[in-house]
């Protein structure tokens, strides 16, 4: 069997803790970075050079929210063939790994678009992370743009869908004052990443939902009971715990930039994950599309139902973290932390993915000095811009 070659990213950047670092090189072998080392290192020598042309070198962007892009929503097909066109619309923007995200459906489209996941994991797709299943078990009060005639009970059936063995992370929203403390742990306990959303618990409710094995909070603040001065309600339960992360959409519509900074500011830090909750027209041309039989319109960033619900979002992850630091002011490395090293560590790849550094997937995304992708690699292969 003949040895993968040795590749050599030059002349660029490197994203370190403290910013880039210029005068380094990243090896790639095969699948993984071989090492970060010197210009002038003489392993060089034997590899086939990369010229970055000055550029920024990040890890690749981890999104545990994705319903759609490329005019694809997983709902609609939940196939290997549609998560390889989401994944591909996705990757123009640097994420190099995704949780595709199934919304509120039926028993028989869930155990779908399990399959399709584990599916295209075995195939390999470039990207495929695992799932998010976002519902149906989910509060009315707080609904958004889900289809609430689906919304029930996890039963004995539900469960072993989810638990059972499967090629990638599992990760569920479900709404604590719909699901017992018991299930909640039973469906930790079993591997799978337990979510808060699209609820209308308490502070006590959901504080008991994260003792059983809540590990976060779906998009923060938005279909959520907020923060009051004598009703914590979900959003308090969120920033008072110290282990659970947070979902953040940084768009500027789903949340104001002061309230997300109140919450980057509450949280430990590497507890705040920047994620997309991306809808079709996210990497396409094409700004309508249909949900639950209602048309979807995006203008200006702002995916919207006929009535105004918001309805998922039109947020890229190159998006995000340029909005990160432009919007919240936040330095670009910790930027690139929550869009790599923070999700990677919610969905339990913290060893492999998330971070440049030996024995990592390569897993990276070469930006330019606005922020904007230039070309992507996943698993060690490039993917350049057009």
């Amino acid at each position: 069997m003949t040895a993968s070659p040795l590749i050599a990213l030059v002349n660029g950047r490197v994203l370190g803790d403290h910013g880039p670092r210029e005068g380094l090189a990243v090896l790639v072998r095969g699948r993984r970075i071989a090492a970060i080392v010197a210009d002038n290192d003489p392993r060089l020598a034997d590899a086939q050079r990369h010229d970055l042309h000055g550029h920024l070198l990040l890890p690749g962007f981890i999104d545990v929210q994705v319903n759609g892009g490329g005019g694809l929503l997983f709902n609609d097909a939940p196939t290997v063939e549609t998560l390889r066109g989401i994944a591909a619309a996705h990757r123009k923007f640097g994420t190099t790994g995704m949780l595709p995200t199934l919304i509120t459906d039926t028993a028989e489209k869930m155990r779908e678009a399990l399959a399709a996941v584990d599916d295209a994991i075995e195939q390999r797709v470039p990207g495929i992370l695992g799932i998010h299943v976002e519902g149906p078990f989910l509060a009315n009060a707080r609904k958004g743009i889900h289809n609430a005639d689906l919304f029930r009970h996890p039963d004995n059936d539900d469960i072993e869908a989810l638990t059972a063995a499967h090629r990638g992370a599992v990760m569920l929203t479900l709404a604590p004052d719909e699901v017992s403390p018991a299930v909640i742990a039973r469906l930790s306990q079993d591997g799978v990443i337990v979510v808060a959303g699209h609820t209308a618990a308490d502070y006590a409710t959901t504080r008991a939902a994260l003792d059983a094995g809540v590990s976060g909070f779906t998009h923060l603040y938005n279909a959520m009971t907020p923060l009051g001065s004598r009703d914590p309600g979900v959003v308090g339960a969120a920033l008072d715990d110290p282990h659970s992360w947070c979902g953040l959409i940084v768009d500027g519509h789903h949340v104001h930039p002061a309230t997300l900074r109140i919450a980057i500011a509450a949280k430990a830090r590497g507890k705040c994950v920047l994620v997309t909750d991306a809808m079709p027209p996210v990497g396409s041309d094409k700004p309508d599309y249909v949900l639950n039989g209602q048309t979807i319109t995006m203008r200006d960033g702002i995916c919207q139902s006929e009535a105004g619900v918001l309805a998922g979002s039109g947020l890229d992850m190159a998006s995000a973290v340029r909005n990160a630091v432009q919007m919240l002011g936040l330095p670009l490395a910790e930027a690139s932390r929550m869009a790599s090293t923070y999700p990677a560590a919610w969905i339990g790849l913290e060893r492999t993915h998330g971070r440049m550094a030996a024995g990592y997937q390569a897993d990276l995304v070469v930006m330019d000095d606005r922020l904007t992708v230039r070309e992507t690699w996943v698993a060690g292969v490039a993917y350049p811009q057009a």
